[in-house]
């Protein structure tokens, strides 16, 4: 399986992985509380990508770190605080789960948000993306996700 039928089975695999771990992650914070579940959310995705790093990765040599910076390629430091953020977004979605909105609107507005960050990015060249302008076409489905959203949330 090549080209387009790979890519929407990535996206719906993507999405239904995504509604499961918000799913769990709502009832563990359903019967313990939201700081706990980020924090077993985030120690049990370490734990994968180590086992994944350890069984797919070959060991590399590591390279001399000129005295002038870091290595070319390499991340600054301020990027590894997007784990922050991740983390406060994995609280936020276990209190929205169990609040009015369910499921159903926390994967919504989940989506928008991430729909906006990946234009603004886009715009700004945020995490060394190529800077290109906002398009009309951006704009319609960034409109289109966030009206669904709406619908599910006012809905609910």
């Amino acid at each position: 399986m090549t080209g387009r039928a790979a890519d929407w089975l990535l996206a719906v695999s993507g999405g239904v992985l995504l509604t499961l771990m918000t799913q769990f992650n709502g009832d563990l914070a359903h019967h313990t509380g939201p700081v706990f579940a980020s924090w077993a959310a985030h120690g049990l995705g370490a734990a994968v990508a180590l086992v994944l790093v350890a069984l797919f990765v070959r060991p590399l040599r590591r390279p001399e770190l000129p005295a002038d910076g870091p290595a070319p390629g390499r991340a600054p430091l301020w990027f590894y605080f997007g784990g922050i953020a991740g983390a406060v977004v994995v609280m936020l979605s276990a209190i929205s789960v169990n609040s009015a909105l369910e499921l159903a609107g926390t994967v919504a507005l989940m989506l928008t948000g991430q729909i906006l960050f990946g234009v603004v990015s886009d715009r700004w060249g945020l995490l060394r993306t190529p800077r290109r302008p906002i398009t009309r076409m951006d704009l319609t489905v960034a409109g289109c996700v966030l009206a669904g959203s709406v619908l599910i949330v006012v809905g609910a």
